[in-house]
C-alpha cells in the first residue's frame, strides 16, 4: 500500500472515529480473522512463564538530582504490555524506569513515575486507566506515555472504535493540563511465530491502525512517534537480542530501543530538547505536511514524531513531521535509581 492510499485509508478511520462510525475493520474482517487465529497459536507457543510478572517501576527517579525548589516531574504510563513492560525481570528494564531516567537526566529534575498500563488491554481500557490517572486533580501528570494498539488488531476491535477511545483518552488528558505522547500501533508482523503471508497482513494492519492512530491523537492537541518500524527491521534482524525469551513480548534491549525513539518528543513536549532541534531539517525530510500525509508517512518509517502544526489548510489539519535522533539512556547523564513511592 502506498503512503498516498495509507493516507486515504487513515482519513476515512479517524473521521469514522470522529463522528461515530463503527464500521471500517482493519485489512477486511476474513484476513483479520486468520491473523487472529495465527497470533492465538503464538501466544500458546509463549506460554505463561512471563504471565503476570510485569514488575513495579513506579517511583521516583533522579532522586539526588538538585531540585531549585521544584516538585518531581509527573510522568504516567498507559497502555498495554507494551507500556507496562512485560517479559523482562526487573524494573529498570521497564519502558516506563528508562524513560523517567532519560527524562530526570536532560531536565535535571527528579522524575515521578506512575503506571495505570495493563498487559493484555486493548484501546477501550484507557477509559478506565485515565480516570486512574486523573483521580487526584492536585497529582496531574506533566507527561502522559500511551502505548496500545496490537490488542485491538488480534482482538479485531474496529479501527474506528479503537481511534475513537485513544483520541477520548488524549483530549481527557490534554484538558487536564497533562502532555501527551502516543507510541502508536508497533508492527505485528514481526511476530516469530507469525508465518507469511500473515506477516504481511499484519503489518498491513498494524500500519493502517497506527496512521490512523496518529490522526485522531494529533487532531486532540497530542503527538506520536511510531514504533511499528521500529520493531519491523531490528527487531526481525535480530530476534534473539530484541525478542524475549517468549518471542513475543521485547526484551530489555528492546524495550530500550523502544524507549529511546520516545524519549526525545517526551523532552520535546515539555519544552526541553534544544530550540534548534525543533526546526525541521529538509535534509531529514522534515516538514509541514496534511496531517493524513504525515500519519502515513510516519507509520512507515521508526521513531517518526508527528504533532500538531498548522489549524487547518486546503486539505485539512497540518502537523510537522519530525525524525529525531534515537538516544539511548547512556547517552545522557545517568540519573540515580528510583526510590521506593
Amino acid at each position: 500500500m502506498t503512503s498516498m492510499s495509507r493516507a486515504r485509508v487513515a482519513r476515512r478511520i479517524a473521521a469514522g472515529a470522529a463522528y461515530g462510525g463503527g464500521g471500517i475493520g482493519l485489512a477486511g474482517a476474513a484476513t483479520v480473522g486468520l491473523l487472529l487465529a495465527e497470533v492465538q497459536l503464538a501466544r500458546r507457543r509463549v506460554g505463561n512463564s512471563t504471565a503476570g510478572r510485569v514488575p513495579n517501576a513506579e517511583g521516583l527517579y533522579g532522586s539526588t538530582l538538585p531540585t531549585s525548589g521544584e516538585p518531581p516531574l509527573r510522568l504516567a504510563m498507559l497502555g498495554d504490555s507494551t507500556a507496562a513492560g512485560q517479559g523482562v525481570h526487573r524494573a529498570g528494564q521497564t519502558p516506563g524506569a528508562l524513560l523517567a531516567s532519560g527524562l530526570a537526566a536532560v531536565a535535571e529534575r527528579p522524575v515521578q513515575l506512575a503506571s495505570v498500563a495493563l498487559p493484555g488491554a486493548c484501546s477501550d481500557d484507557l477509559d478506565r486507566q485515565v480516570a486512574e490517572v486523573l483521580a487526584d486533580p492536585d497529582r496531574v501528570p506533566d507527561i502522559c506515555v500511551i502505548m496500545i494498539g496490537a490488542n485491538d488488531v488480534t482482538h479485531r476491535m474496529p479501527a474506528t472504535r479503537s481511534v475513537r477511545h485513544l483520541a477520548g483518552a488524549v483530549r481527557r488528558l490534554r484538558t487536564a493540563g497533562a502532555e501527551v505522547v502516543v507510541g502508536t500501533c508497533p508492527d505485528l508482523g514481526t511476530i516469530e511465530p507469525v508465518r507469511q503471508p500473515l506477516r504481511w497482513l499484519a503489518r498491513r494492519a498494524s500500519r493502517q491502525l497506527a496512521a490512523a492512530q496518529t490522526i485522531g491523537v494529533v487532531e486532540q492537541g497530542g503527538r506520536t512517534v511510531s514504533l511499528g518500524d521500529l520493531l519491523g527491521p531490528e527487531f526481525a534482524e535480530n530476534p534473539r537480542e530484541l525478542f524475549g525469551p517468549d518471542s513475543y513480548h521485547p526484551s530489555a534491549e528492546g524495550y530500550a530501543t523502544a524507549a529511546m525513539a520516545v524519549l526525545p518528543t517526551v523532552c520535546a513536549a515539555l519544552g526541553l530538547w534544544p530550540a534548534e532541534e525543533e526546526r525541521p531539517d529538509a535534509l531529514r525530510r522534515e516538514g509541514f505536511l496534511p496531517v493524513a500525509r504525515a500519519a502515513a508517512e510516519a507509520a512507515s518509517e521508526a521513531g517518526t514524531e508527528v504533532a500538531a502544526a498548522m489549524p487547518t489548510g486546503p486539505r485539512g489539519p497540518w502537523a510537522l513531521l519530525k525524525r529525531r535522533r534515537r538516544r539511548r539512556v547512556s547517552e545522557t547523564e545517568p540519573a540515580p535509581s528510583a526510590q521506593p513511592s
